[in-house]
Parts: structure tokens; sequence; C-alpha cells
């Protein structure tokens, strides 16, 4: 069984932090692309950030400069750091990755349960 757990989501005044965090236990046998994607309230959800296995990143223009995205292998885990944020970055942010479990010839996309985000004084 494959899973994504995520933790680190709350409530943070405007140009406050937070980490978050996704792991994923179970029986992999190899985690490609790892990312987070968000969705605010009536709006589509959209990429945040993305890292490769090679440690390749990629972000939003509207997280550019703020956001940190990290990975440690060893632990199946993704990290974002999030710095200076705004109210517009409030939303429910999901982990995503792309996990080839071992008892699969192939990789599937795998999506956290999502962790609320709050920016406000």
């Amino acid at each position: 069984q494959v899973q994504l757990v995520e933790s680190g989501g709350g409530l943070v005044q405007p140009g406050g932090s937070l980490r978050l965090s996704c792991a994923a236990p179970g029986s992999i046998f190899s985690i490609n692309a790892m990312g987070w994607y968000r969705q605010a309230p009536g709006k589509q959800r959209e990429l945040v950030t993305a890292i490769t296995s090679g440690g390749s990143t990629n972000y939003a223009d509207s997280v550019k400069g703020r956001f940190t995205i990290s990975r440690d292998n060893a632990k199946n885990t993704v990290y974002l750091q999030m710095n200076s944020l705004k109210p517009e970055d409030t939303a429910v942010y999901y982990c995503n990755a792309d996990i080839r479990p071992l008892w699969a010839p192939r990789s599937y996309a795998y999506w956290g349960q999502g962790t609320q985000v709050t920016v406000s004084s």
C-alpha cells in the first residue's frame, strides 16, 4: 500500500513562514518527480512547484523567490519551505508524487490528503 502523508499546514500572519512535509511510507521501488499543488476556494488546482529525482526544480511565477522545494530520497519525503507568505497563498496544499510501487511494473501518480494553509492577520 502506497500513500502520501502531509503535515505542516496552519494559520500564519502575512510575511510569516511555514514548512510543509510529505512522506511516502510503504512498499516503494522508486519515486520520480514530486511536487506541490494548491487549490484556493473557487479556483482550479494549480502546480506550485516540483522536483525531479535528480533535484531539478521548477516554480510557479507567483512563488519564485519565496518558496523552496527539497526532498530527502532516503526518507521518501518532500518538503516545501514557504517564506514571505501572502494572503493570496491561502489554499489547500496537496502533495503529488510519481511512484513505482514494489509490486508494479510501472509508476502511478499519488496524492496526499491536503493540508490547509491560511495566511491572515
